[in-house]
């Protein structure tokens, strides 16, 4: 392989969430659940709701904030990549809505879905248009209005969801050592037993029936998903360290997937990283599924915590089941 190879490296971030707060005491009042209950099982206090409007004004929003944040505008977009499993409508795209509400013409986009590991599976795929030259500036984003597909009656999945998005903009670097350097990613289809919504698509078209029957919200068997989602994500953080014989001297951030403080844990200690390496905001959000990674880049770099040349390793698991990681240097110089 050629060491001039075309990388692709995250030129600006940008997240826009909510203003509206559903806290643990607002869902002691909704369901038989408690603060304390929540927070030491989840690590979550509070968590954002879009009262009016859809995804697509969550990734729009984070867009917005992203172009700002670079100084560009909508129309130098190349193509809009949207991770996510609330799209506003089956068609068109959530991706073609957000082209529209942000007015970025010149751009192609598609939506993809990989559930929480949704945006890393966008990143990747992303990456590929501007390692290969066929694009020069993408636009990759993670959203999701999980309260749309939130049962508030079931207290084992509403405690967990809010409603975000991130953003992050792809462009070429010939540094051989800078960009998106590594990435593994995996699938296993059995899992779709213990998390899905299985109603609204063609399998079981929306009928009094499915709603009836709640086949609308998500489900999920929390104790199947946390077995598998604490090795999963544990061990494919691991790998990557290992095949780019990495140790947890050289990581400066771990960007979790920010579904559970204990699957967090469980991941930081197998890859040997201090606590003070961890983005954690999960407190703060809850579980928003495709936003959760782009968001902590996001608030990091805002605060000048994420400097340029630090070494960080994205890692989510999510419905499928799908799961990776992604192994970055980090090019992008603080925020004033």
């Amino acid at each position: 392989m050629s060491m001039s190879k075309r990388r692709a490296a995250i030129t600006a971030v940008g997240h826009y969430v909510p203003e509206k707060v559903l806290s643990n005491h607002d869902l002691e009042k909704i369901v038989d659940t408690n603060d304390e209950w929540i927070r030491t099982r989840t690590g979550i206090i509070e968590r954002r709701i879009l009262e009016h409007g859809a995804t697509s004004d969550l990734g729009a929003g984070a867009i917005q904030a992203l172009l700002k944040n670079r100084g560009v505008s909508a129309n130098t977009v190349d193509l809009i990549v949207v991770a996510t499993v609330t799209p506003d409508m089956f068609f068109p795209s959530t991706s073609c809505l957000i082209q529209e509400k942000v007015q970025a013409k010149n751009a192609f986009a598609f939506d993809l879905s990989a559930a929480c590991s949704g945006f890393l599976f966008a990143l990747v795929t992303a990456a590929q248009f501007i390692e290969n030259g066929s694009y020069r500036r993408v636009v990759v984003v993670g959203a999701d209005k999980m309260s749309s597909i939130t049962d508030y009656t079931d207290r084992n999945t509403c405690i967990l969801f809010g409603d975000a998005a991130g953003a992050v903009m792809l462009e070429p670097t010939d540094d051989p050592d800078a960009g998106i350097l590594d990435h593994i990613l995996r699938c296993d289809g059995s899992g779709e037993r213990t998390l899905h919504m299985r109603g609204g698509g063609s399998l079981n078209p929306a009928t009094h029936e499915t709603v009836d029957k709640k086949l609308h919200y998500i489900y999920q068997d929390g104790k199947a998903v946390f077995k598998l989602a604490v090795v999963g994500m544990a061990d494919i953080s691991a790998e990557i360290m290992e095949r780019n014989h990495l140790t947890g001297k050289d990581v400066d951030w771990l960007v979790p997937h920010q579904a559970n403080l204990r699957i967090i844990d469980a991941t930081r200690e197998r890859m040997g990283l201090d606590k003070s390496k961890v983005m954690i905001n999960i407190q703060k959000y809850g579980n928003t599924t495709a936003a959760t990674i782009p968001l902590c880049l996001s608030e990091w770099w805002q605060t000048g915590k994420l400097r340029k040349g630090q070494t960080i390793v994205l890692a989510a698991f999510g419905a499928g089941y799908t799961w990776g990681s992604v192994l970055i240097r980090w090019t992008l110089e603080n925020a004033a």
